[in-house]
């Protein structure tokens, strides 16, 4: 209750305190919040993934899970209902629906994500970049199972499933990665973790990567671990969005900028 109640009078101050696009002086991230952040429409693959989402949290399956991290709220134990799992895990449709959108907008070929849980945000990727492969990795071997039973009722053929610790299954497949153009890291919910993720994933960085951070708010460690990556070299601006931060690396900005803005 403590850590809920502590979230929540964050974003009440994040509410009533961030910007808008008028607040936005720079043309590139002006275009990102009129084009992307401000876009309401909502194509049929949006109801379709919706669809699947009701049909877990009505679901009365249990899964046993053998690595929660650090991420949920509710760790109740090692057996777990899907539409926990669902409820708490995965992203509200807004941010879902907003990755599709970013993705459209930028035409990513590289996408990763850390954390598939299942696959809600996974979905929205890979909709929006049939063309593209998505990489993602799950730590629990059940819920990566469930995930590829959500990804095929879809029809998605073009997401590739990693199931492992994060710790070992992340080098070796960015070894196989020529480059990584989008990144969402939704995985272990702790500092030290997150930035070992963000420093190995920088090798594989370019100036139109963009990378994706979970619940920066969520903790104070988290949130030390978006202030160290704001900070980061070759970090050129950020978008705070409460719930989720978008990094960005264009070496045109030359003056370091995070920007706070209301989604």
């Amino acid at each position: 209750m403590g850590l809920q109640w502590e979230l929540a009078k964050k974003y009440l101050h994040y509410y009533f305190t961030a910007g808008n696009r008028h607040d936005v002086h720079s043309p590139f991230v002006f275009d990102l919040v009129e084009k992307v952040l401000r876009d309401r429409k909502k194509p049929p693959v949006f109801r379709e993934i919706e669809q699947m989402r009701k049909s877990l949290l009505a679901s009365t399956e249990t899964l046993q899970v053998t690595d929660l991290g650090a991420g949920s709220l509710t760790n109740a134990g090692r057996e777990r209902k899907v539409s926990d799992i669902t409820r708490h895990a995965a992203k509200p449709a807004k941010f879902g629906q907003l990755f599709y959108r970013l993705i459209q907008y930028f035409q990513p070929e590289y996408l990763l994500e850390l954390g598939t849980s299942m696959g809600m945000s996974t979905s929205y990727m890979a909709k929006a970049a049939p063309g593209a492969t998505v990489h993602t990795i799950e730590g629990c071997p059940n819920i990566a199972a469930r995930a590829a039973k959500n990804f095929a009722s879809l029809q998605l053929s073009n997401i590739k499933q990693h199931t492992g610790n994060f710790d070992t299954v992340l080098p070796a497949l960015l070894k196989e990665m020529p480059r990584l153009d989008y990144v969402y890291i939704d995985g272990n919910h702790r500092s030290a973790p997150t930035l070992a993720y963000f420093e190995q994933c920088l090798e594989k960085v370019h100036d139109d990567s963009l990378f994706i951070f979970d619940d920066i708010h969520w903790t104070p460690d988290m949130e030390s671990a978006w202030h160290t990556i704001q900070q980061h070299p070759r970090v050129t601006f950020t978008i705070d969005l409460f719930f989720i931060g978008l990094v960005f690396f264009k070496p045109e900005m030359k003056i370091k900028q995070h920007f706070v803005l209301k989604y």
